[in-house]
């Protein structure tokens, strides 16, 4: 039995800023030597040369180098750039702990895995489907779980291409599925979320003419990023396993639109909070840690009927547009706009909307519990 978990949300106040782990760690909240992961959003322009990725980066492995964690550069770090419109920077940590109330009810795990190194030549290829899903089924095991449906959420950082890499494969006889270095981070989390599909039994295993293409396959519970940090896939899975003991639940849903706050609501009450039939941020009572989310313009270019120029527009990017969008309905949701919504969604929830993942502090005693 894995132990239980703790993990709580702390904000990013500047770009280098890690003092939330810090004061979590002084406060005696959590030990630095039981941290498993980070997820978390800064401030850059989310793009290839987003490198407030690898300041958060930096920031927080000092932290856990100082307070005494023996190898803060295994700690899974997973950076989505780019906090549009009034999206605000902040990380959720994850640890383990010692000090967590017994229940038998379904509570929140987490398995921790790396891939085999991604060649810059599998990016976008059934190779790097393959080893994803390999990886997840390993991070399966590690959170103690074994039937898929109990994930409830997978985040991964994954590889992209950059001129060195693509320059890489060819001086090694390879070619890459494109030469673009921006288009290849869609590329990327498309090709990961394909393979957490894999490894759920979500889908048969694609062909490589479906990846990135046939948008009917997709994963309700990938959210997948990529950056130039690193060279395999980054796998943080998020699910529930009875005994494990704990305060917190994890839910998903998907939204099926830019605007389907529904969708989030959903996967809120999936966490095990109970809701009235029309909710308000304030029914949540404090108790909603926080929402995970992905987001894409759809590709007709309409919401609900109605038609945008999100994919037309040549002066902002539609990543930034999509994100600032969706943000604001799920910050609607919440009451808080520290939530983590990340775009590039091919494959993840269908075409045009996203998953969501929703976790709860359901204490020890908390009568929302659904069991």
């Amino acid at each position: 039995m894995p132990e239980p978990i703790e993990v709580r949300k702390v904000p990013i106040e500047s770009v280098t800023d890690a003092s939330g782990l810090s004061r979590l760690i002084a406060d005696g909240v959590i030990e630095a030597e039981r941290v498993l992961a980070v997820v978390g959003k800064t401030e850059g322009n989310g793009g290839v040369n987003d490198y407030t990725r690898i300041l958060a980066d930096r920031a927080f492995r000092e932290v856990l180098a100082e307070h005494g964690h023996p190898a803060p550069e295994t700690v899974p770090l997973v950076w989505s750039g780019g906090t549009d419109g009034i999206l605000s920077p902040h990380a959720t940590i994850f640890a383990t702990t010692a000090d967590a109330p017994a229940s038998d009810e379904p509570r929140l795990s987490v398995g921790v895995a790396m891939s085999e190194v991604i060649l810059p030549e599998d990016i976008g290829r059934p190779a790097m489907v393959e080893k994803v899903a390999a990886g997840v089924r390993e991070a399966m095991k590690i959170a103690g779980i074994d039937d898929p449906r109990d994930v409830h959420y997978v985040q991964t950082k994954t590889p992209l291409l950059t001129l060195a890499t693509i320059t890489d494969a060819k001086s090694r006889g390879q070619d890459t599925a494109i030469e673009e270095t921006g288009p290849s981070m869609d590329l990327s989390n498309s090709t990961t979320a394909l393979g957490i599909a894999v490894a759920l039994g979500e889908i048969e295993m694609p062909d490589a003419g479906q990846i990135h293409k046939d948008l009917s396959l997709y994963s309700s519970v990938a959210s997948c990023s990529s950056g130039v940090e690193l060279d395999r896939a980054q796998i943080v899975l998020v699910g529930n396993v009875r005994g494990i003991g704990g305060r917190y639940r994890i839910g998903h849903s998907v939204m099926k639109d830019a605007l389907d706050a529904d969708g989030i609501w959903e996967a809120i009450r999936d966490s095990g909070l109970a809701l009235p039939d029309r909710p308000h941020p304030s029914d949540l009572g404090g108790r909603l840690v926080n929402v995970f989310m992905k987001c894409e313009a759809d590709p007709s270019g309409r919401v609900r009927g109605r038609r945008n120029i999100m994919l037309d527009d040549s002066d902002v990017h539609w990543h930034r547009q999509i994100k600032a969008a969706v943000g604001g309905v799920a910050a609607s949701v919440t009451g808080d706009p520290a939530v983590f919504v990340s775009v590039a969604a091919v494959h993840q929830g269908p075409s045009g909307g996203g998953p969501v993942a929703a976790i709860a502090d359901l204490g020890a005693d908390l009568g929302a519990d659904l069991g």
